[in-house]
């Protein structure tokens, strides 16, 4: 770490003084880049309306509160992984995270994408820790802020949630409506970058269930680095660990890498690498983008070709993420469905034993408490592999349910028997037709090529009260 270190200061030695991240103090006359690959791959010249998916995605929040919900609820999935789904999420744009160290550029990159900058509607920026709020830009009308406290009071949006952060929290949270046509489609959300000799506590709120909230709701996260931040420390470590199963999502970012000559290039992209290898566990390396993303042309002897490449296939990864909405929307309330569906069935596991193991003269706190410390004894997890379609992979930690159950008493819940009715059918065979039926139906009408708007609420069933079939009309 003493020589990444060392190699850190070294480059930055190198570094001209005039870029900053936000690059405030270069001179008017300085060339502009051009903007047009901007447009055209995120096809933001295009007139065409904004595809109506609204009647999909009353088909998907129907099956969300029909076959999925009611489990959620009475086994209280959100009380295990704190991840509650509104309304206002199932419906909602895609969302682009963007996170990393201090003063890299994610608060000019997002000026940049969307040709904000020496307008009103810009981020402010500059070369100290400028960002010290969680900013959402989403579209509207005209220029608006927002304050936090309204956006988690507003239950059509999806951060309402964010409310069981606390006040400071929400002093801390900010939104801004712009009249942009990639809000349209997108929404942004810039973070306050991550300071190493600042403790969590010091920020006034949990600043890392904060970005765990925001990274399980993101499409896309981009992580930038530039070339004087590569060490890393306790906050991006912790960070890293938070991205764990969403490497999918996770594209990092070298930022301001016109600054470097080709040779010290080299050794930063490799100095990057070494940094985040233990970090990012997957066989695959972690695909690097190489750029520099600011309005200013590139500086004079760099590698302008590969740098408008690298940048372009960043920005085809974000438009891909926007014409996959529906289909990343499907997918992940069915991966929900399936947590939900494991959790649902532990727990009916560990009643069933529970009943299977208390006598007469049983002392009921002492029986659980034996099964909650020891499972693998009673072969609670084994049960679950061998007579249920479940993955070993997609267990939850036996740990968390120590907590789970410190909470929630056993003698809350019911078993899956139990939980049927003769008019709502039962609770397990709904998600679990939801699981293998429902959603890949719906999820295949959109690969066929199908027009979701042409989807009709008569046939598919989207309204919000079904008819009661035993009631005269």
């Amino acid at each position: 770490m003493r020589t990444l270190v060392l190699l850190c200061c070294f480059v930055a030695s190198l570094l001209p003084l005039g870029q900053t991240e936000e690059a405030e103090d270069v001179s008017e006359e300085a060339p502009l880049r051009d903007r047009s690959h901007i447009e055209k791959t995120l096809m933001l010249n295009e007139d065409k309306p904004v595809d109506d998916y609204s009647v999909v995605l009353q088909r998907l929040r129907k099956i969300y509160h029909s076959s999925i919900k009611p489990l959620e609820q009475s086994y209280k999935y959100n009380e295990l992984r704190q991840h509650e789904i509104t309304d206002g999420e199932i419906t909602s744009k895609p969302m682009v995270l963007f996170l990393g160290p201090w003063s890299v550029g994610k608060s000019t990159m997002i000026n940049y994408l969307l040709g904000l900058e020496d307008t009103r509607y810009q981020l402010y920026t500059g070369a100290e820790p400028t960002t010290s709020e969680f900013t959402v830009l989403m579209h509207g009308p005209k220029l608006k802020t927002i304050e936090g406290i309204v956006m988690a009071a507003d239950s059509t949006r999806s951060f309402s949630p964010l409310e069981k952060f606390g006040q400071n929290f929400l002093e801390k949270l900010i939104g801004i409506e712009v009249p942009h046509k990639l809000l349209e489609r997108v929404t942004f959300v810039d973070t306050p970058g991550i300071i190493e000799n600042r403790k969590q506590q010091e920020r006034g709120y949990p600043f890392n269930d904060v970005c765990q909230w925001f990274i399980d709701r993101a499409d896309l996260i981009f992580v930038v680095f530039d070339p004087t931040k590569l060490d890393v420390g306790l906050e991006l470590e912790m960070l890293f660990r938070q991205l764990k199963g969403r490497e999918s999502q996770i594209r990092i970012i070298l930022n301001k890498a016109d600054n470097l000559a080709t040779q010290m290039l080299m050794r930063v992209y490799g100095a990057l690498f070494w940094s985040l290898a233990p970090l990012i566990n997957v066989t695959e390396p972690p695909r690097v983008y190489v750029s520099s993303f600011w309005p200013q042309d590139y500086k004079p002897d760099t590698h302008r070709d590969l740098f408008l490449k690298e940048e372009i296939s960043l920005l085809e990864d974000l438009n891909q993420v926007i014409e996959n909405r529906l289909e990343n929307k499907i997918a992940f309330i069915r991966q929900h469905a399936i947590r939900v569906r494991i959790h649902a069935l532990l727990v009916d596991r560990y009643l069933q034993t529970y009943k299977d193991k208390m006598t007469f003269f049983s002392d009921g706190e002492l029986v659980f408490k034996d099964i909650v410390e020891d499972p693998d004894k009673f072969y609670i997890f084994k049960t679950i592999l061998a007579k249920t379609n479940v993955s070993k992979f997609d267990l939850p930690n036996r740990e968390a349910y120590k907590d789970f159950f410190g909470i929630n008493p056993i003698s809350s819940f019911k078993l899956l028997s139990q939980q049927c009715s003769y008019m709502g059918g039962c609770f397990l065979e709904k998600i679990e037709r939801a699981i293998t039926q429902e959603l890949p139906g719906l999820l295949g009408s959109l690969g066929l090529g199908k027009n979701p708007g042409a989807l009709n609420c008569d046939k598919t069933g989207c309204g919000e009260t079904p008819k009661n079939r035993y009631k005269k009309h």
